[in-house]
């Protein structure tokens, strides 16, 4: 008797859990779905609608200003395989963004397993290397510029006053390309050591304590427990990096303005040249949406790839 009125009672309490919502329910359920139509209004009209007018751009000779355009089909396209500009832009892109990725990643992991460690004034420093994320890229860029100079630079100055000679740090392709990269490293490295940090916090230390009763050093702690364990941590960074050194503009405008030539231009910096100066919208129109392809077609294979080894691990 006792398990019968047991069994009925468990049959009354699933019952209960799958009983259809109450009316108050289901309308405080269509109310929520409307407080979302603000934001979708928002996504429609600043993403999707420029996204899909830009694609049907791409497919036309406008010129960016005049009231009327034509079809060209695929013509711009093309033009993209057999344009030698673009592909060196488009190396510089892929430089920018891999270079600086890996750079954020070993120093960003390093700053925070340093800062994950008790020490004396550790919010301090973790508050000084996050504070250039929050400062503009076009300010950074003008600091670095004004640091960078031929002419009254601030490095030059010291070069001079230690008895060197001026140096034309903007003047090489590969020079820029790599103060390009540093600094863009420099500005982001924080947004990598906060993600890191978060990751390492979030391990429980029993896995630590456990490793070290058999005998495990430091390297091997980092190797066996951190790393895998962070797997979340380096998807999350690296494809934020990735994104951002992919998408790199107002750095490269205020340092370098794309020169000397053409030759450090990003994508990004190349499209509006190509709109403004050149007066090719439908062009550069086709140049950001193979620039959207390649930044989307990277991030899922990275993501899956990264999902893999996280579930390997």
């Amino acid at each position: 008797m006792v398990e019968r009125g047991t069994d009925t009672a468990v049959r009354r309490s699933a019952d209960a859990t799958h009983r259809r919502p109450t009316r108050p329910f289901r309308q405080r359920q269509w109310l929520v779905n409307v407080l979302y139509l603000p934001a979708l209004a928002l996504l429609a009209m600043f993403t999707a609608y420029p996204l899909v007018n830009g694609i049907g751009l791409s497919f036309t000779d406008w010129d960016g200003y005049s009231a009327g355009h034509h079809l060209v089909g695929l013509e711009n396209y093309k033009r993209l395989l057999d344009d030698g500009i673009f592909r060196t832009v488009f190396v510089n892109t892929l430089v920018y963004a891999l270079g600086s990725t890996i750079l954020q990643q070993v120093l960003g992991l390093g700053l925070a397993l340093a800062l994950d460690r008790p020490m004396r004034g550790r919010a301090l420093l973790r508050a000084i290397i996050y504070l250039p994320v929050l400062v503009s890229p076009v300010i950074m860029g003008t600091i670095y510029y004004l640091l960078l100079q031929y002419d009254n630079g601030a490095l030059n100055d010291i070069v001079v006053a230690l008895g060197g000679e001026q140096q034309a740090w903007l003047s090489t392709t590969t020079g820029s390309v790599a103060i390009i990269v540093a600094v863009n490293t420099i500005q982001f490295v924080g947004l990598s050591m906060i993600i890191y940090l978060a990751g390492l916090q979030s391990i429980p230390t029993m896995y630590y304590e456990a490793a070290r009763l058999d005998g495990a050093s430091g390297w091997a702690l980092f190797r066996r427990i951190t790393v895998p364990l962070l797997q979340p941590a380096f998807a999350t960074s690296i494809v934020l990096n990735l994104i951002g050194g992919m998408k790199l503009f107002d750095v490269i405008k205020v340092l370098t303005g794309g020169g000397p030539g053409y030759s450090t231009n990003s994508v990004s910096t190349f499209i509006g040249l190509t709109y403004f100066n050149a007066q090719s919208a439908g062009y550069a129109a086709a140049m950001g949406v193979a620039l959207f392809a390649v930044i989307m077609i990277m991030t899922l294979v990275l993501n899956a790839a990264l999902n893999k080894r996280r579930l390997e691990a």
